[in-house]
């Protein structure tokens, strides 16, 4: 199949070989030269512009967009759909918020052309072992693109999830509890590595994932991370997030659903951040307060 990818990062890059290597044939863009030049040199045809990107293309078109969410998402987007004709296909492959597909599928219907949202996980191992992909959108256009997602995924690695939006607000999902089993690891870890055993947490962790009911790849991850560093001496400690957490809990919020886990592993998160924070300086000054207990200066 001929498709167009704009986003030749590190997870756009990684993408782009794998359909390559699948045997489709892909005109790539991205703004940045190095970003360019590598895909170039994986044997990538690659465009200088979202103009020759199209023009490069026969129709009726695919782009896939593999740019970071918010305003490059809807930059790029924009764009494209001024230079794209009716019956073409643009997919959204970053972590866009779910109503924004909606909002968006809804603006280039009016243009003619057809929009699915594409959850994708797998990170940087994606390249090698596919992706799982999640996708929103019209069943006819789905079917368009099976190829391009049976390429990307493993064996039954990818799902028509439902309507436009659908795919996202999985892959939204998906990233909450990814935050809560990911806090429950490290909790348990941090509670083994201050015991008086001395234990082996990496070996811990690759024992776990031999029959265990809490086995994972995030634990297989785990098992790789401690054996290359068992006191994560090179790791700050600082958790950034990717809007996804938050936005599952806005949802769950919305809906009034509990989600004491992913709130939970979502503020930690935030917590890990606060090197002088003024609440804990504010509690160490109340217990003085009322119990007279030592402040450390």
């Amino acid at each position: 199949m001929n498709i167009g990818f704009v986003g030749l990062g590190r997870m756009g890059g990684n993408m782009v070989a794998r359909l390559g290597h699948h045997g489709h044939t892909v005109v790539g863009y991205d703004p940045a030269a190095t970003a360019r030049q590598a895909a170039e040199s994986g044997g990538a045809r690659v465009a200088r512009s979202l103009a020759d990107l199209v023009e490069a293309l026969a129709r009726p078109r695919v782009i896939w967009v593999m740019v970071p969410a918010g305003a490059p998402t809807e930059s790029v987007i924009e764009e494209l759909a001024g230079l794209l004709s009716p019956g073409d296909a643009i997919a959204d492959g970053g972590n866009t918020h779910y109503k924004d597909d909606v909002r968006r599928a809804g603006e280039l219907g009016a243009r003619g052309l057809a929009y699915l949202d594409v959850g994708v996980s797998g990170g940087i191992w994606g390249r090698e072992l596919g992706y799982c992909l999640m996708v929103g959108g019209e069943s006819t256009t789905v079917a368009r693109l099976a190829p391009v997602f049976t390429a990307l995924a493993p064996a039954e690695g990818w799902l028509h999830v439902g309507a436009v939006g659908a795919g996202h607000y999985v892959k939204m999902i998906h990233n909450g509890i990814e935050y809560g089993m990911m806090q429950a690891y490290a909790e348990g870890f941090e509670l083994m590595s201050a015991s008086d055993y001395g234990l082996d947490l990496a070996a811990i962790a690759g024992l776990w994932n031999r029959g265990s009911v809490v086995r994972s790849w995030l634990l297989e991850l785990t098992a790789d991370v401690l054996a290359t560093d068992p006191k994560l001496t090179g790791v700050r400690p600082w958790v950034e997030d990717s809007g996804e957490g938050r936005w599952t809990v806005a949802d769950a919020v919305e809906k009034a659903v509990p989600a004491p886990a992913i709130t939970a592993a979502l503020f930690a998160r935030f917590r890990s951040r606060r090197e002088d924070s003024f609440a804990d300086r504010l509690l160490a000054a109340l217990r003085r307060a009322f119990g007279g207990h030592a402040v450390r200066r």
